[in-house]
């Protein structure tokens, strides 16, 4: 098969390469190296082949491809037709997101839900879901479906039948050489067989909010049936982003793989993500993976933090080197024209919907300490241009996390920008329920700014959910009463078992004189 030849002639022409130039002729001549120099020239004809018929094929679609390229970008933004938010760069991209990958806000939307071919940019999902359910030391075998069942022409790293190396290096693997063969085999060894991982996938990336998605494979391989979104994407994006140990796999320009026992190769491969390997170097870069197929053209997703911002980029349908070009210019546009801001330093009303049970303004206990407390974790993105007052903000009580009493969502003209939660504060005993809010700050004054340490304290608000109040109090009363009337029906009872003794030990008495004076005989 074309991998073992392939493997076969990386090992003869490191042989080749390392030899002296003294012992060459044996090395070349020798009985027991004929079958390598074959293997070798062998591998030179077919791959000279590939290459002139992918470069003639290129080369006559070109300009047609770029015309598609450069017409997609007069395909429509949504994101821009949001009142005063900052107009977006018009990108090839046929479909593009860019989403703050903490709080889930998007921030620029080209047609987010439309299905998109993912190509290679599905291994993202494969080693989150490797990373959460394996271990990195875990040794994973390589059977004959995962090595075999891949096209010898795409991206591999010439794994054998029969070999093995740890979870670790896969996932190495799959990121730096975006090896397919090796997914399968991550694919086989977490869920027992490739078909029920990728069933896994589908059931896992619904789990984390994905609608418009559906996987038939481990990598990305091109079929009909196997799709995403720029959205989807965004999501399982934000869920890799967020350990650290892929971020560090995916960020890594180029990786040794070291022969061991079990695997009998030394070689190194080097990534093609240009904002990750230094061609296109760029301030903030978290990690990302390409992909590519002739259905999909050219796919990208990419991470950036600056500022107290992760920021999530995916491009679908793009043509090389657009994809970078493009994804460089949507960081910028977020880390220029937005900003991080804490909810509990800036809220000081609510506008509680759909209830309206809550008064604002109304401090009804003067300066009593708040039952509760806004998440200090918790914080909006929002344009430059805007301010914490502009946005709308609705309560929900009724979340399933019991460790929170309420969820409060906030956007700008209908448009999602952050959540908080509120707590029960911890020195806090009472069972009434209260909505606190914390008069806005600067969130820019720094820690040792000394001015900040004359400011007075912030004064704190406390609002009622009157309709629990209320609920509390009737129930209490009802409590109340249901004692009072207990007690009196016990108190009653003793009282008239007293008057029904004392009448009792009357008549005994009453009795006793009766039969004293029948005793005497007058």
């Amino acid at each position: 098969m074309f991998l073992s030849l392939y493997k076969k002639t990386s090992r003869f022409v490191y042989e080749i390469h390392s030899a002296n130039a003294n012992n060459w002729g044996n090395l070349l001549f020798h009985k027991k190296n004929g079958q390598k120099i074959f293997c070798f020239l062998l591998t030179l004809i077919v791959l000279s082949c590939s290459f002139f018929h992918n470069t003639l094929t290129a080369h006559a679609t070109t300009e047609e491809l770029e015309a598609d390229a450069d017409a997609r970008k007069l395909l429509p933004v949504q994101s821009n037709d949001i009142d005063n938010w900052p107009t977006g760069p018009a990108i090839s991209a046929e479909s593009a997101i860019l989403m703050e990958a903490n709080t889930g806000v998007i921030l620029y939307a080209k047609d987010i839900h439309k299905k998109m071919y993912p190509a290679s940019t599905t291994k993202l999902l494969t080693c989150l879901m490797a990373m959460e359910r394996g271990n990195l030391d875990d040794m994973v075998p390589f059977s004959h479906e995962a090595v075999f069942t891949v096209p010898a022409d795409g991206s591999n790293m010439g794994m054998d039948e029969g070999e093995s190396i740890t979870m670790e290096q896969c996932l190495y693997g799959i990121m730096v050489a975006s090896a397919n063969e090796v997914a399968n085999a991550v694919g086989e060894y977490i869920s027992g067989s490739i078909d029920q991982f990728i069933s896994d996938m589908n059931e896992y990336s619904a789990e984390l909010g994905c609608t418009d998605s559906h996987f038939m494979n481990t990598n990305g391989l091109h079929d009909e049936n196997h799709y995403t979104s720029a959205y989807d994407l965004a999501l399982v994006s934000n869920r890799f982003f967020q350990n650290e140990m892929l971020c560090k796999i995916s960020n890594i320009p180029r990786y040794h793989f070291e022969a061991t026992a079990t695997q009998p190769d030394d070689f190194y491969k080097n990534n093609k993500h240009r904002l990750v390997n230094g061609e296109i170097p760029y301030e903030g870069i978290v990690g990302g993976k390409t992909g590519y197929t002739d259905q999909a053209r050219q796919t990208l997703v990419s991470c950036a933090e600056r500022n107290g911002m992760k920021l999530v980029c995916v491009v679908f349908k793009e043509e090389s080197p657009r994809q970078f070009t493009d994804t460089i210019e949507l960081f910028d546009y977020g880390f220029n024209n937005f900003q991080v801001m804490n909810i509990a330093e800036n809220e000081d009303k609510y506008q509680i919907e759909p209830s309206g049970f809550l008064q604002t303004g109304n401090d009804i206990f003067g300066s009593s300490k708040p039952i509760l407390s806004i998440d200090n974790n918790s914080y909006v993105i929002i344009p430059n241009t805007i301010v914490f007052s502009d946005l709308d903000s609705t309560i929900d009580y009724s979340i399933s996390d019991e460790s929170r009493i309420a969820q409060i969502r906030y956007s700008y003209h209908d448009t999602y920008v952050g959540t908080a939660y509120l707590n029960l504060a911890a020195d806090s005993s009472s069972s009434y329920d209260f909505d606190t809010n914390i008069e806005s700050t600067d969130i820019n004054v720094e820690k040792d700014d000394p001015e900040k340490e004359t400011e007075p304290a912030h004064a704190t608000t406390i609002f009622i959910n009157v309709k629990k109040v209320l609920l509390y109090v009737l129930l209490t009363a009802a409590a109340a009463i249901t004692l009072f009337i207990l007690r009196a029906l016990i108190l009653n009872n003793r009282n008239a078992k007293r008057r029904k003794n004392r009448i009792r030990r009357k008549q005994i008495r009453r009795d006793r004189i009766r039969s004293n004076f029948d005793d005497f005989d007058f």
